[in-house]
């Protein structure tokens, strides 16, 4: 049975394919159409999914979308109503939108596909998360915790959820507490995003990497924002917000005169390592200080928030096992706190825990749920995009006139590679199918020697173009993981680290080694099995044998405002664009 899973029109549209309960294709709508986070009907991801095992539309058993749209219509609605007039213009606008594409799901769907009603299903937003999550996940039973900004009315989702592996019980999802809209904690982060000169649904991930640069000194302003309860649960003070009733703007005058005014978003940012070179630009200094303290706070604030939720759910399910999803679940600081304060044994997250997960958990909720079918599938790793063959990458160089050399011995180039690395060459990597979500997890990553503190700063500023406080990732074998970071006891059940979901800190003197994945004190680490990947797992492997340290830094392969490559035609294009010194497709080498 073909199941295909389908998100769109908000943002990170993605379509996924279930052949028989196992995932065989999960895809982006961006990593085809070249623009980052398209929200568009996703056809090129649709075809990808359905061109990759075969089959035409007709053989679609069933369509999941992963929301309800009219019941997010009545939330727009009711909320433009309750704060009307000043409201007016975004619910115009939203109107246009909802009736030019929004409100008519089934019809696109119909329309696309050529699929008939009885075909057509729709999953409620959060469910479809906690679908996405626990449905990949290796456990029997589980708690279960979504967090978002908004799906149809629900904000954040409390539950546990239990899988019939063996015919003996069954697949149920119980989402028994929640928070409602207008009362967000993705969508309060979102709003000190904006506040901190970021893109909303873009630059949450750069907020996180500032405030590691800085003290929760606001706090004390944060709380004035909202009301925490043991549990966990919140109510956010609206009078400082303007999201609810605005498409342009997240914070009101009253935000502004509590923190003061937003940061330039074209403004440099000064981290305090850097201060040296920046004497006699005091100001700019106090200014870069003061927003790290305001990002430290709200990333303070939005862990402590989770943490109590996560030790609530403990308590109240007694399950060892946690599964989380929603964007707010890609906060990978506040996941490493909740795996070693919560209370509970293992966690799981998948990979695209956002809004494209959604695709992925609509299906798997058809699946596993409506029809009752058995568990099987575990995602072990995120390679479930599109991948190339040798022979069609050397077809497209030579097609090209690219000047390249083709390896038939995997080891012969790696070693070839182990020394570009260790001469402190940067090497753009596209090996196999690229990954599902947003991290870049060895199948389209750009890697550098971790030891060399100027490496942080060669690839930020002259191949990804980014601002210069912006992390890396280090990538090293699992069973190496305990040994580097604290708290990392059970691999086997590290599942976060797998997908770069799990911000840790160092252990012993390992990250003074490793001077350009070290970030304040801790890594976002990325943990590696052989089976998963295993040249790039070899690589690693042969970068320690030369150097002493296993561990290779690690980011995706994308310049700034692009999505990852997919293609050796983006590949080449973005090595062509940027100062990256090799790059390698499959078996094939390009050199500057």
């Amino acid at each position: 049975m073909n199941i295909l899973g389908v998100s769109c029109y908000y943002h990170d549209a993605a379509a996924a394919l279930l052949q028989d309960g196992v995932l065989v294709a999960a895809a982006e709508e961006e990593r085809f159409s070249r623009i980052k986070h398209d929200s568009g009907f996703p056809l090129r991801a649709i075809q990808f999914c359905l061109d990759h095992v075969g089959i035409t539309a007709r053989d679609i058993d069933y369509a999941v979308f992963y929301e309800k749209p009219l019941v997010k219509f009545e939330r727009i609605l009711t909320t433009a109503v309750g704060t009307f007039p000043r409201s007016a213009s975004a619910f115009s606008e939203a109107m246009v939108a909802w009736f030019d594409q929004k409100l008519w799901i089934k019809s696109s769907l119909r329309k696309h596909l050529g699929l008939p009603s009885d075909k057509l299903l729709f999953a409620d937003h959060h469910t479809s998360h906690a679908a996405s999550t626990f449905f990949c996940s290796p456990f029997r039973d589980a708690a279960i915790l979504t967090v978002d900004g908004v799906g149809e009315w629900t904000t954040t989702a409390l539950g546990a959820a239990t899988a019939n592996w063996d015919g003996k019980s069954e697949n149920a999802i119980n989402l028994t507490h929640e928070i409602r809209f207008p009362h967000s904690l993705g969508l309060l982060y979102s709003t000190f995003t904006a506040f901190l000169g970021f893109e909303v649904n873009e630059g949450e991930y750069k907020v996180m990497g500032m405030a590691a640069y800085g003290k929760p000194r606001y706090l004390d302003k944060v709380h004035k924002l909202l009301r925490v309860s043991e549990d966990g649960s919140f109510h956010l003070d609206m009078k400082y917000f303007s999201y609810h009733r605005s498409d342009r703007e997240s914070f009101s005058q009253e935000f502004t005169r509590l923190f003061g005014e937003p940061r330039d978003p074209d403004s440099e940012f000064i981290p305090p390592d850097a201060e040296a070179a920046f004497a006699g630009r005091e100001a700019e200094i106090r200014s870069s200080q003061y927003y790290a303290d305001v990002a430290a706070s709200i990333q303070s604030a939005t862990e402590d928030i989770l943490l109590k939720m996560a030790r609530y759910l403990c308590r109240q399910t007694g399950k060892k096992a946690l599964c989380m999803a929603g964007g707010v679940a890609l906060n990978s600081v506040a996941n490493g706190r909740i795996l070693r304060e919560s209370g509970f044994e293992d966690l799981f997250i998948q990979p695209a825990a956002g809004d494209s997960g959604g695709a992925v958990g609509a299906a798997l909720y058809a699946w596993h749920v409506l029809l009752g079918q058995p568990r099987q599938y575990v995602m072990e790793h995120a390679s479930l995009g599109q991948g190339y063959t040798p022979s069609e990458i050397s077809d497209f160089l030579k097609q090209n006139a690219v000047p390249h050399e083709v390896f038939e011995d995997d080891e012969e180039m790696l070693c070839h590679l182990t020394e570009d690395l260790v001469a402190g060459r940067v090497i753009g990597w596209m090996q196999g199918r690229f990954e599902w979500g947003p991290r870049a997890l060895g199948h389209r990553s750009i890697l550098a020697d971790p030891r060399r503190a100027e490496m942080k700063g060669i690839v930020n500023a002259k191949i990804k173009y980014r601002e210069p406080f912006r992390p890396f990732a280090p990538v090293m074998p699992e069973s190496k993981a305990a040994d580097a970071f604290a708290g990392f006891a059970a691999p086997k059940r590290h599942y976060p680290a797998r997908f770069m979901l799990l911000v840790l800190p160092w252990k012993n003197e390992t990250g003074n080694l490793v001077p350009a994945v070290n970030h304040a004190g801790t890594g976002r680490v990325q943990t590696l099995r052989r089976e998963w990947n295993p040249q790039y797992f070899r690589l690693v492997e042969l970068f320690g044998e030369a150097t002493g340290i296993p561990i290779l830094m690690n980011t995706s392969f994308n310049l700034r405002g692009e999505p990852i490559v997919a293609s050796p035609a983006d590949a080449l294009k973005t090595f062509r664009n940027s100062g990256l010194d090799v790059l390698v497709m499959e078996n094939c080498v390009i050199r500057k």
